[in-house]
């Protein structure tokens, strides 16, 4: 399985990025992904997920109200749209993937994906 994130990039605050991850190496129509984000300094943190058969998604209250996971199943990709962000929000952010469930929690992931640069600057 590979998870190939990108769309990163540096935005004033207030302003919108999309980031894609895209997955390629097994069936996806039972998988649970996620975005995860890491700041300088800091421990990987969740953002959010979503459950690829339901379409069900969750949000870190970080994030919510703010930013938009979906995915495309003919491309096998998912995508954070992240809008009104902040300067806090700036971080390495990863997408990983399992097929047991939807979880907080890093540990439960088994795959994960190169790490897209989100900066935002004040």
């Amino acid at each position: 399985v590979q998870l190939q994130a990108c769309g990163g990039g540096l935005v004033q605050a207030g302003g919108s990025l999309r980031l894609s991850c895209a997955a390629s190496g097994r069936t996806f129509s039972s998988v649970y992904m996620a975005w995860f984000r890491q700041a300088p300094g800091q421990e990987r943190k969740y953002v959010a997920a979503i459950s690829w058969s339901s379409g069900t998604t969750y949000y870190a209250d970080a994030v919510k109200g703010r930013s938009t996971i979906s995915r495309d199943n003919a491309k096998n990709t998912m995508y954070l749209q992240m809008n009104a962000l902040k300067p806090e929000d700036t971080a390495v952010y990863y997408c990983a993937a399992n097929w047991r469930g939807v979880s907080f929690a890093l540990s439960s992931y088994d795959y994960w994906g190169r790490g897209t640069q989100v900066t935002v600057s004040s």
